[in-house]
């Protein structure tokens, strides 16, 4: 996939990362913020930091509010996560997403957890009497 400036040096939109690791190795967070980074990189946006909250189970933790801090900068265009699931548990994830969508950004989820409705596109096999209808004359 070309990026659509056809690489021409442009800034995008400016977002900022979150993730929440507890008891994570260095290489989680290392593969988390190359994710984050090549995410940006596919969408031309502009990854101006990553926060990256570390304990406790408040909505509002430092890391979270300095992600709400910066959300008040001029041009901030969102906030982008790996999954929805580093908002925190659901109890703090709904005021979490209540407070990024009051600073009105966009968040971004790199991997939507929720399973796909669609069904698989599967092919049949048409017989005569399946075949599509061609226009008729008139």
């Amino acid at each position: 996939m070309e990026p659509l400036t056809e690489h021409r040096p442009v800034n995008g939109p400016v977002v900022y990362g979150f993730l929440r690791l507890f008891k994570s190795s260095a290489a989680r967070q290392t593969a988390l913020t190359g994710a984050l980074a090549e995410y940006c990189r596919c969408h031309e946006l502009v990854l101006g930091a990553i926060f990256i909250e570390r304990g406790g189970n408040s909505a509002r933790s430092a890391a979270f509010t300095g992600l709400l801090d910066v959300l008040d900068l001029p041009d901030v265009y969102g906030v982008v996560l790996p999954a929805a699931s580093h908002l925190g548990p659901k109890s703090i994830a709904v005021e979490r997403k209540r407070e990024i969508a009051r600073s009105g950004v966009r968040l971004m989820v790199v991997r939507d957890s929720k399973p796909s409705r669609r069904t698989p596109n599967r092919s049949r096999r048409r017989t005569p009497s399946s075949a599509p209808a061609l226009d008729a004359e008139t």
